[in-house]
C-alpha cells in the first residue's frame, strides 16, 4: 500500500495465535471511548469466541480465517472475522476507516459461502443504521439491505434511583459458583431450555468462567427455583477499563417465565455494577419486539439499530 508522510504503511496478514487475540481484544477496549455505541464488538463477544469452549486449547477464533491489518511498527488498525458460515464482522480503529473497502473485499474472497441450491456465492454483514460510510461502501459493492437485524441498548447508570430487587415467592437470587460442576450443569441446562438448544454443556461454561478475562463471579447471577434448579440467569461480563457492564446472556426457563425473575436479576446486577464503580451498561437484544419492550421498561434509554446487508453473486 502506498503511504504518505502522515499515513502509516499498512499490511494485512492472517491471525496466528493467542498473542494476536490479546491485541485484537485491546483494540476493542481502546476504541470504546472514541466510537459510537456498538461500533465495534464489546470485548465479551471476542472472549466468548476464544474461551466459550469445552476444550481450552481449541481456539474457535481460528476455525475460519481472521485477517489483521497492522502497521509496519505492529500497531493493529483493524481486523475482519466471522461468527458463522457466510458472515463477516469488521472491527476497526476509527483512524483507519479508509481501510474498510479493502476489508470488505477480503471478506468477499475469504468468508463468502456457496449456496448449495443456487450455486451462488453469499456474504452477509450486520451494519449499524448510523454508519453511513459502511452502508455506502456495501451498496457500491452490490450488497442489499435486508429487513432484519438487531439492536444494542445502552444505559448510563448515573444517580438514578434503583429499586431493590425482589424475587418471586420461593425463589432466591445468588451469584453462580463456577468451581461447582453442578452449578455449571444447571447453567447449561437453563441455556438449552431458554434458547431451544441442545449443545450447551457444563465444561464450556466452566472454562469461560475460569479463563475469560471479562468474567466476574459477583456479576454472574441466577434465580434459584424452590426445587434447586436454575430458573433464570444473567451474565454481566465487565469491561474494567471502560467501567461498562455487558448483559449477556439474559434468559429465563420457559417453566418459570412471567414471575419477574429477569427483572429482579437485572436490578441486582445494576446495584452490583454501581457498587464497583461502573458507569454504564449495554445489552444486545436482536430485533424481537418483546425483548426490546422489556429492556425499555428496565430503563435502557438508548437504542442503536443495525440491519443485515447481503450480497449474492
Amino acid at each position: 500500500m502506498n503511504a504518505t508522510s502522515t499515513t502509516p504503511s499498512i499490511h494485512a496478514r492472517l491471525m496466528r495465535d493467542d498473542a494476536d487475540y490479546w491485541r485484537m481484544r485491546r483494540l476493542l477496549i481502546d476504541t470504546v471511548p472514541i466510537t459510537p455505541i456498538a461500533f465495534n464488538w464489546d470485548m465479551r463477544r471476542l472472549d466468548g469466541k476464544r474461551f466459550y469452549n469445552e476444550d481450552l486449547d481449541a481456539n474457535r477464533l481460528l476455525r475460519r480465517p481472521v485477517q489483521l491489518w497492522e502497521s509496519d511498527q505492529g500497531q493493529l488498525a483493524g481486523y475482519v472475522l466471522a461468527e458463522g458460515a457466510g458472515d463477516a464482522h469488521i472491527q476497526v480503529h476509527p483512524d483507519y476507516r479508509y481501510l474498510e473497502g479493502e476489508m470488505i473485499a477480503w471478506a468477499e474472497e475469504a468468508l463468502a459461502t456457496t449456496n448449495t441450491e443456487s450455486g451462488r456465492r453469499e456474504l452477509e454483514l450486520v451494519i449499524n443504521e448510523y454508519d453511513a460510510l459502511r452502508q455506502q461502501l456495501l451498496a457500491e459493492r452490490g450488497f442489499v439491505k435486508m429487513s432484519y437485524g438487531g439492536m444494542c441498548r445502552h444505559l448510563r447508570l448515573g444517580y438514578q434511583p434503583l429499586p431493590a430487587p425482589v424475587a418471586a415467592d420461593g425463589y432466591t437470587l445468588r451469584a453462580t459458583d463456577p468451581d461447582d460442576l453442578a452449578d455449571c450443569r444447571r447453567i447449561a441446562d437453563l441455556l438449552n431450555a431458554a434458547f431451544g438448544r441442545a449443545f450447551h454443556n457444563a465444561a464450556e461454561y466452566q472454562i469461560f468462567a475460569r479463563f475469560a478475562p471479562c468474567f466476574r463471579r459477583d456479576l454472574d447471577l441466577v434465580a434459584v427455583a424452590p426445587d434447586g434448579s436454575f430458573a433464570a440467569y444473567i451474565g454481566i461480563p465487565y469491561d474494567e477499563v471502560n467501567r461498562r457492564g455487558i448483559f449477556e446472556p439474559v434468559c429465563t426457563h420457559p417453566a418459570h417465565q412471567r414471575k419477574g425473575l429477569a427483572r429482579a436479576l437485572m436490578l441486582e446486577g445494576f446495584h452490583r455494577l454501581r457498587a464497583i464503580g461502573a458507569i454504564d451498561a449495554t445489552v444486545d437484544t436482536g430485533d424481537a419486539v418483546p425483548a426490546n419492550a422489556f429492556y425499555t421498561a428496565m430503563g435502557f434509554t438508548e437504542a442503536y439499530k443495525s440491519m443485515a446487508w447481503r450480497k449474492e453473486w
